[in-house]
Formats: structure tokens, sequence, C-alpha cells
């Protein structure tokens, strides 16, 4: 018999959030909602106290863009609020009636535990936006801090629901609360009922950077797969899709003035991202309140660049590669070359204007630079420290300069920082991964910080080496080829990790937030899912919830596994393949 510390529990309506709101109570009185329902949205402006009410049901969701309006300063910001709150409403009608489930994992086995419809049940029959304030202007791309991401939620025993909040950000939050708050029937088709009234809910983000690294370089994954990724993320109101586009393995990304890149450097011609594939992406996120930020990761992991370009690469191919690279293949930019710099110049102007509509960060990589490789590079020859900082500050400064003057805020690895002590804006971003440590010491010289230990964030670990290993000593010393992070970290350690653990109370302001990782070595289309959810909700609920309770201790996993099995639940039914956690 295998002996359990604790088993888990069932779940309990009135704690089904995911991730935990600021404050919630209920009842539990049920309620119902079919497509009859309406959806009121009105506003407030900078020029009058509020707007007309515009009304939308089910039936005239198709007329949604031209039926809800916004009013603000700025014509481009009114369309995209208009756009966001329309999608949210579209979605809330989609997830309520179409990507709904039964609960009947977290009841008694055989139990008749769904309500009876009869001709007296209470249902909800207008839903009210009330949103209290403009959009900014960059709604559709917002800097850290510029959207007011809170909402409150009050549903009447009487099936009066009103949502309030200050963005339309706010009200995509508190419509995605709402709808996980009702359940499928099991046989009455059309409609979902709540056993949780009277609702009143007030919440809003601890973290203001809540995010996912997807790694799409060392395996391609389809644009569904990007779609479902923002989808999944957007439902745990987590806002970040941090996209690790280009590396070593394969350049996947289109750049129209050097179609070069992506012919000669990915995986083959149908595995690219085309600027219209990079586009929809943006806004698709956009719609959902979460923000894009590409990295081109440089000057190490640049392999693929060789492919087209092997005058600009050092150690291209070499080996053995793990002289010369963290993992194969080996390949970095040239530190002291002139072409280089001539060579990002040109992608960079291609690039940079396309992505800045639509966010307001750029990522710079710099992780892993391998000095070795320098050795091999005819305009530095060596391997020092002391001759490779000052190229790689030259280096730097010349693309911080490019990001900035495209109007974008950059963002790069810790080693920038903490290995190469390079000098960089105060406003650039690092993002940490090796260690708690880490973080303390960037905050410590004053730059904003983000959280993604490996230990505890990257979801891509425990599966063991992908590499292979001679007979002989070489497979001996590897054995039992576990990876450099392994063990798994199963949803309870992601969950562990406090972002704010050990920074004083004075810098805490500069801990951003943080993002989980999947890097892809071994999962591509057929299991990514799977390896990201439903763990990467753990990291979405302490990002959002914080990792400790109202009494100051860490949030207990017996609470929580329920509210997490329930989320697994709704993720699978919005065609997400997320893996169990739970018996």
């Amino acid at each position: 018999m295998r002996g359990l510390l604790a088993l888990p529990l069932l779940a309990s309506g009135a704690l089904a959030i995911w991730p935990l709101p600021v404050s919630y109570t209920s009842g539990n009185q049920v309620l119902w909602i079919d497509s009859n329902v309406r959806i009121a949205y009105s506003y407030a402006s900078t020029a009058t106290s509020a707007a007309p009410v515009s009304q939308i049901s089910d039936g005239q969701i198709q007329a949604a863009t031209s039926a809800v309006v916004s009013q603000g300063p700025n014509t481009n910001n009114n369309t995209w609020s208009s756009r966001i709150v329309n999608n949210a409403i579209e979605r809330t009608y989609d997830t309520l009636f179409n990507k709904n489930f039964v609960p009947w994992k977290f009841h008694e086995r055989f139990s008749n535990f769904e309500p009876a419809l009869t001709s007296s049940s209470t249902y909800i029959s207008l839903i009210t936006l009330q949103q209290n304030a403009s959009d900014p202007v960059n709604i559709m791309k917002p800097d850290v801090g510029d959207v007011d991401e809170s909402y409150t939620l009050s549903m009447t025993t009487g099936g009066e629901v009103t949502i309030t909040a200050v963005s339309s950000i706010g009200l995509l939050y508190g419509l995605t609360t709402l709808t996980q708050l009702f359940y499928r029937h099991g046989s009455a088709s059309g409609c979902a009922y709540t056993p949780l009234a009277p609702v009143e809910i007030s919440d809003k983000p601890l973290l203001p950077w809540r995010g996912l690294n997807l790694d799409t370089a060392r395996t391609f994954k389809p644009m569904s797969d990007i779609y479902a990724m923002i989808d999944g993320l957007s439902y745990n109101k987590m806002n970040r899709l941090h996209w690790h586009i280009t590396d070593s393995q394969s350049w996947p990304l289109v750049i129209p003035s050097m179609p070069e890149l992506a012919n000669k450097g990915a995986y083959a011609s149908f595995q690219k991202y085309s600027p219209e594939d990079v586009r929809a992406v943006q806004e698709y996120g956009a719609l959902l309140g979460v923000e894009v930020a590409m990295e081109i990761d440089q000057p190490g992991h640049t392999a693929s660049i060789g492919y087209s370009h092997p005058e600009l690469i050092a150690a291209f191919l070499e080996q053995p590669w793990q002289y010369y690279a963290l993992e194969p293949p080996a390949g970095t930019f040239k530190l002291n070359s002139t072409e280089v710099p001539e060579f990002l110049e040109r992608l960079f102007d291609d690039l940079l204007p396309r992505l800045s509509p639509l966010t307001s960060y750029f990522h710079l990589g710099g992780d892993e630079v391998s000095v070795n490789a320098s050795m091999l590079d005819e305009t530095v020859r060596s391997n020092k420290t002391a001759v490779l900082q000052p190229l790689l500050q030259r280096f730097m400064d010349r693309n911080q300069d490019q990001v900035r003057a495209a109007g974008l805020t950059p963002l790069v690895w810790e080693e920038q920082l903490l290995t190469w002590n390079l000098t960089m804006p105060k406003d650039t971003i690092i993002q940490t991964w090796l260690s708690d440590e880490s973080k303390l010491a960037v905050v410590e010289q004053g730059y904003r910080a983000l959280v993604g230990n490996y230990d505890f964030w990257y979801l891509d670990c425990g599966h063991g080496q992908w590499l292979d290993f001679y007979p002989g000593a070489s497979s001996r010393q590897a054995w039992p080829y576990e990876d450099y992070c392994s063990p798994r970290h199963n949803w309870r350690v992601i969950y562990s990790l406090d972002p704010l653990a050990g920074v004083p109370e004075n810098l805490q302001h500069l801990v951003l937030g943080g993002e989980v990782h999947i890097w892809s070595e071994q999962t591509d289309t057929v299991n990514l899912h799977q390896m990201v959810w439903p763990r990467a909700c753990a990291a979405g609920e302490v990002l959002w919830s914080g990792a400790k309770d109202a009494s100051g201790r860490n949030r207990s996993q017996i609470t929580a596994s329920p509210r997490l099995s329930e989320m697994r639940e709704r993720l699978v039914a919005r065609g997400i393949k997320a893996e169990p956690i739970q018996v």
C-alpha cells in the first residue's frame, strides 16, 4: 500500500477560481445561464462621466464590433478597446456553452450532484460590464504598470451580474472569472449552472509581468500551438508570451530583406514564420491581454545564421562542440567583426518597425556566451574575459541603441549584468534564471528583474539527456543520463517559488514578475501542451495572487490542488491537452 501524507480534496466550488482572487465570498444558491443572456457594456471617458449602454446577446455577436464602442482621446486606442471587449464577450459565450465541462470528477462517484432544472429555476438574464476609465492609448502594447488589471464581480441570487473595471483588460479578466463559476449540465443542453450564488469578488494582480517563454527554434511550433498557448495564458490571467524564436538549431523567422536567413536556417521550407504570422500572433495576444516579446538570442546561440552567413559566425559547427558551446551546434557572432554590426543593423531595421506597433519590448538574449569560441574568431583570438568584456559592451551598446530607437525597451539574460558586468540603462529588464541570488543581485544594482529560477520554473527538466554517449567511460560517467536540471519540477515545486523571497521591501518594486520556460530539445507539437499545462498555472497563481497567504505563510498545496485540478479540466475543455495532476 502506498502511503500518502495528504489525500487530494474534492473540489469545492467556493474555491474553484484560478488564480485565487484577492477577496472572494460565495453562497450555495443555484443560478442558470443560457445563450439568451444579454451583456451590457458601459464605459466612462475623460470627456463624459458615462457613455450609453450597448447590449449584446449571443445572436448579436457577429455585429458586436460595431455595437460596442469606447470613448477616449485616441482613435486607434478606441478601436483596440472595442476589439478587446467584444472579443472577451464572444469568448465568454464560447466558454460557457461550447468549452465547459461536467464536474463529475469532483463529486462522490455515482452521486446525484447536479441541480434540477425546473420551470421556477432562476436564470441570469443580464451581465453588466462597467468600465470606469478610458484605456491608455497603448492598451495593445502596454509598458509595465500602464494598465490597471483589477476588476470586481458581483452576482446576486436574483441573477444580476455586474463586472466593473478600470480597463478593458480588467473586464476581460472579470469575464474569465465569471466563466469559472459555471459548469456544463450533463442533461440540460444549451445552458450552464453555478451552485455558488451570491458571489462577491475583488481582484487584482500582485505582479505586472506574468509570462511564459516559448522556444520555437529547437523544434518548430505551428501557429495553432502558439494561439492555444496564448489562450491558455490569458485564461490563467498571464499577460506575456516571450517568443524565443531563433537559436543555434534553426532560424525559422522570415526577414523579407534577408530571405537567406530562413531559406537556409530553417529546418524545412514549411517550418517558417512569415511577417504575417508574427503580426497575427501579436494581434491574437493583444486581444487577450497577452503581449508578445520576441527574442533574438545573441551573440551566442547563433549557429543557424552560419548556414547563410558563415563569415559572421565563430566556431561554426566546430567539434568537439562541448568546448565551444553549452549544447550543439557550436557557433557565435564574431565580436570584433565590422560585418556583424552591419548585419544586425539591417536585420533590426527590417524587424523592429514591424514588431513595435504591438509590443513595447524586445529581448536581446545574451546568455551562455562561450569564451572558447572566440579563440577561433580571427577578429579576437582570445578567451580572456579582459579582452572579451569591452567587445561585449560595445556589442550590447549598439544593439540597445537600435532597439531603443525603435521605441522598444530591451530585455537581456542575467549573464550580461552579473557575469560580464556590462553597463546598461537602468530601465533594461534583466531576466534571471540561474538562482534566487541572481534576482537579489540584479535589484541591488537598481535594475528591474524577472524571476524564473531553473530549479523551479523550467518546464523541460527531468526528461533525461537528449544527447548520446559513447560506450565506456563517457557513458558510465553520464549514467543514469539525467539532464542538467533534473528532476522534473512538478506543480508543487513551481508553486513553492516566491518571486519576492529574500528581496528587501524597499527593492521589491523592481521585481516585475517572472516567466516559466519551456525549452524544446524534447518538446514539439505532440507533447507541448502536456509539458506546459497545468504546471504553468502554478506559476500564474504565484505571480497573480502571491506565494503567501494573508497570514504570511506559503500557500497550501492541499487547498490549491483541487482548484488546479478543476483548472486542468477547463483547459482540456478549451482543447488544450493539459496533463492530469492527481487520481
